[in-house]
């Protein structure tokens, strides 16, 4: 590299940056935050998109689509948003309860006859929702290439006895959610969640999120980038010493940027971790909720099945993420609730979900408020990340 090359290139990584977008001026502390994010929190490339009353108040994007800050974040820029896929995929299987085709009481194997081997006839559908069901991983190894097979997937875990007493405790279920759940809304509907959503949601509402991303769309997906956690000032929550039920959960197999950043990952179905889109994507799917049942003048759920999404399943410390947050959580049907730790705001009947580096899918059905943030330069937490909270707290002091 020559001399001016580097000069440009020291420049381009110092130079700050360009915040794109729309914000409503009652709303200016979120894109101050926002724009803090990049100064002081190590954000790369960014976007955030917030909903009241099914308006989209705030819809900003900025910084840089790829480590080497050659493209930068546009309007459609797509990312990966790990575990806030889970919130569109109980979207999915609170459809299908809210038409009266799915029992959240009813055992699994109900509808998934298979399920009930090894012990699990009497895991419920509600025991998926709220990662009560045991199986928060699989017990034998289980490659990347083989979590691309959603056949052999979901034989496996119907095959596996689960961990502790379904319905008793938490553990939360990184990857095994998406499959659990959605071979659910398979076995009803005849369609893998993603198809799924694309048909009941995101296709007649025009809403840029996929679970398997189209090939076409891959020159526009942002490339995630995992930070060194002392290079970034972020301290990673400790997760105690790895029992073998965290180990399977969050090892087995072992899935960080460099996979997620492959055409493999990007196009599989993996409901539970897969999703891409853009945070105006996010913010719509989670406003659904927020707009109890209602979105775009299109309704999705009635209001009585959104105040079941949001239907505690009882408090405690989570036998997967354990010493990784103070205190206990509490998960309702498919989603985290605010709770006291003011995960999503200061009502603690908010729910959203978190993914893995900082992204973030928030709903108030109170408030009538909904939040998408995304990210691409991933943090170590696996919750409740600097960046998002910022974020969240902008918002709730200008509601």
């Amino acid at each position: 590299m020559s001399g001016q090359e580097t000069r440009q290139s020291q420049q381009a990584t110092e130079a700050p940056a360009r915040i794109h977008g729309h914000c409503d001026p009652g709303f200016t502390a979120v894109r101050e935050a926002f724009e803090e994010n990049f100064r002081a929190r190590g954000e790369l490339g960014a976007a955030v998109a917030v909903t009241v009353a099914g308006k989209t108040v705030v819809d900003l994007w900025g910084g840089w689509a790829d480590a080497a800050r050659t493209r930068p974040w546009e309007r459609d820029t797509v990312v990966n948003v790990w575990s806030t896929t889970k919130g569109p995929v109980a979207l999915c299987a609170h459809i299908l309860a809210d038409r009266g085709l799915l029992d959240l009481d009813a055992p699994v194997a109900a509808y998934w006859p298979e399920f009930a081997a090894a012990g699990k006839d009497k895991v419920l559908v509600r025991h998926l929702l709220s990662h009560r069901a045991g199986l928060s991983g699989l017990r034998e190894p289980h490659s990347l290439e083989e979590l691309y097979d959603w056949e052999l997937t979901t034989a496996r875990l119907a095959a596996t006895a689960p961990w502790w007493e379904p319905g008793t405790r938490s553990g939360y279920h990184a990857l095994t959610y998406g499959f659990l759940v959605g071979e659910v809304v398979r076995r009803i509907s005849g369609l893998l969640p993603g198809a799924f959503l694309e048909r009941e949601v995101t296709g007649p509402l025009g809403i840029d999120f996929s679970i398997g991303l189209p090939a076409r769309d891959f020159g526009r997906a942002a490339e995630l980038v995992h930070a060194p956690a002392a290079a970034s000032g972020e301290r990673a929550p400790a997760l105690g010493a790895p029992t073998p039920i965290a180990l399977a959960a969050l090892a087995n197999p072992v899935v960080g940027a460099a996979q997620a950043n492959t055409p493999g990952w990007r196009a599989a179905e993996i409901p539970a971790a897969g999703g891409h889109g853009t945070a105006r994507a996010v913010a719509a799917l989670y406003g659904v909720f927020a707009g109890r049942g209602t979105y775009g003048g299109r309704r999705i759920l009635s209001p009585e099945a959104v105040e079941r999404v949001r239907e505690g399943q009882g408090s405690c410390r989570d036998l997967v993420l354990g010493a990784g947050f103070e205190g206990e959580t509490e998960i309702g049907l498919g989603l985290w609730l605010s709770g006291p730790r003011g995960s999503y705001g200061p009502d603690p009947r908010a729910f959203g979900h978190d993914g893995f580096g900082g992204s973030c899918g928030l709903a108030d059905p109170d408030a009538g408020v909904s939040l998408g943030y995304v990210m691409n330069r991933m943090g170590p937490h696996i919750a409740d990340d600097p960046r998002k909270a910022a974020l969240v707290d902008a918002l709730y002091r200008v509601l």
